[in-house]
């Protein structure tokens, strides 16, 4: 088996567009390509649960019922992936971390995204906070595919996609700086797609 999921180029789109929605480096596509390490994870809804814990007094989770319960966002935003596709005008609806971090009170300063198949990817916690991140549950007015992190996948669009955790069970809320997956494989440790931060050193 291959390491990670084939067919995730997609397909260039060569009409022009505003060279102020495009990072350096990268080209526009209208399809979704799909890119996983590992296989598909298909978790049942009513065995679902996402958890916020970490560096907080008292942990706290949701059901997947729960989860659908609290109030939720449609938003628009363009996406970068590190293998140089951007896609724009994309239509996620989900529920804002902003949202799940109420009431909370921590001292972290980062996040430890984890998701189903052993996945993590780490963050700074004003990069997931302030409407800048949610959990996203629906693309396009569908429910999320699997293919694409379904049922649930973390969205972080103004950092590269990696960031955006495929099948999120939950945010681990810590003190210090822990790379996760793709950065302890040589991913760079922050993804800024503007600064083109795709692997360590750039």
């Amino acid at each position: 088996m291959s390491f990670v999921s084939r067919g995730f180029t997609g397909r260039r789109r060569d009409d022009a567009n505003d060279p102020s929605r495009v990072p350096p480096g990268q080209y526009v596509t209208d399809d979704f390509p799909v890119l996983s390490a590992g296989p598909t994870p298909h978790t049942p809804l009513e065995e679902w649960t996402l958890a916020i814990r970490g560096a907080i007094d008292k942990p706290v989770s949701w059901t997947w019922a729960d989860f659908q319960a609290l109030p939720s966002e449609t938003v628009t935003v363009d996406i970068h992936c590190v293998t140089k596709w951007s896609k724009l005008d994309t239509v996620w609806t989900g529920v804002a971390v902003d949202t799940l971090l109420e009431g909370v009170e921590t001292s972290a300063g980062y996040v430890l995204a984890f998701g189903d198949g052993g996945y993590t990817t780490n963050l700074p916690l004003e990069d997931v906070t302030g409407g800048r991140a949610w959990i996203a549950f629906g693309y396009d007015g569908e429910s999320l595919d699997p293919e694409h992190g379904g049922p649930a996948r973390l969205l972080v669009p103004h950092l590269y996609f990696w960031k955006s955790a495929k099948w999120v069970r939950g945010l681990e809320l810590r003190d210090d700086d822990q790379p996760g997956f793709w950065e302890n494989y040589g991913y760079h440790n922050y993804g800024d797609p503007w600064q083109e931060q795709r692997y360590s050193g750039d």
